[in-house]
């Protein structure tokens, strides 16, 4: 850990370690959505004339609470040379936070790539439900384990199949990983039909 006054410590390859602190509140992202998330939740509801799903507005909160000392902190303490260092606490979400959709993408393809895939062929498979069923999984995450393993299903049959080999025989693996929110956040602003809302 480097204080203030010592110098910094190095890697087994010989780079300079730094720990720079996260500030969230210094982004654009979370600038606009500070100040205009709570208008955007109210034009959207007025709009819809029904409030907008828990977890959308849950997914604002945390978002706003991430990385910010004093919604939370974790106090880091070096044995040998006492030297304390705060770090905020991060929300972990699954939704539109760039900090914490990095680092789960940069762990989960580490892991992937260093313990769970071996070295054989691998394909990749890209499922996009239509528009009107983007929301219930999400609302409602009970919903997405099944569909998962009816779509591997479909797909470990198939690649069986293609390869010359019965369902009995073999078996195929499969790691998915789900993205919930696009770049301008359309999970929750799918346009609704008139012509569907009113049947």
């Amino acid at each position: 850990m480097q204080g203030v006054g010592r110098p910094s410590q190095r890697a087994p390859d010989g780079v300079s370690l730094h720990y720079e602190q996260h500030r969230p509140e210094q982004t654009t992202l979370y600038c606009l959505v500070q100040q205009h998330a709570a208008s955007f939740i109210a034009h959207t509801e007025a709009n819809t004339g029904s409030e907008l799903p828990r977890f959308i507005t849950d997914e604002f909160d945390a978002f706003l609470e991430c990385g910010i000392l004093a919604h939370g902190i974790l106090r880091l303490r070096c044995g040998e040379c006492g030297h304390d260092r705060l770090l905020a606490l991060s929300c972990k979400r699954r939704g539109f936070c760039p900090s914490c959709g990095a680092r789960r993408m940069s762990q989960t393809a580490a892991h992937l790539v260093d313990h769970v895939i071996p070295h054989v062929p691998v394909r990749q498979w890209v499922l996009s439900l239509p528009i009107p069923l983007h929301v219930p999984p999400a609302a409602q995450p009970e919903l997405v384990t099944p569909v998962l393993q009816v779509v591997q299903s479909v797909v470990a049959r198939h690649l069986l199949r293609r390869a010359g080999l019965a369902t009995d025989e073999d078996y195929g693996g499969a790691a998915t990983l789900i993205q919930r929110f696009g770049s301008a956040a359309n999970l929750m602003m799918q346009p609704q039909c008139p012509r569907c809302a009113s049947d």
